[in-house]
């Protein structure tokens, strides 16, 4: 592997390549009012919508855990109760 294959030709070569490619995207992007600030503001909202995703499904969690630990626990504690009142062989 040369350092022309990796990369597409010389570096003057590949990086005109690319600001032209650049230009033209840039160009039919702008043209559908898609701006480098609406990208980035999707990206935001993406990225803040998956954080709220990940918290409130951690919130759903422990809510219901503790819902479920205010009848399980109590329920629990009176079994070891009882359990611990019985004598061993009756």
């Amino acid at each position: 592997m040369d350092k022309y294959s990796l990369g597409g030709g010389s570096v003057v070569s590949v990086v005109l390549r690319l600001l032209v490619l650049s230009l033209i995207v840039g160009i039919v992007l702008s043209a559908l009012g898609i701006t480098p600030y609406n990208i980035l503001n999707s990206l935001n909202i993406i990225a803040r919508r998956l954080y709220d995703i990940g918290f409130g499904t951690i919130d759903w969690i422990l809510q219901y855990i503790l819902v479920g630990a205010l009848v399980v626990v109590p329920v629990w504690i009176v079994a070891r109760i009882i359990s611990g009142l019985r004598k061993p062989g009756n």
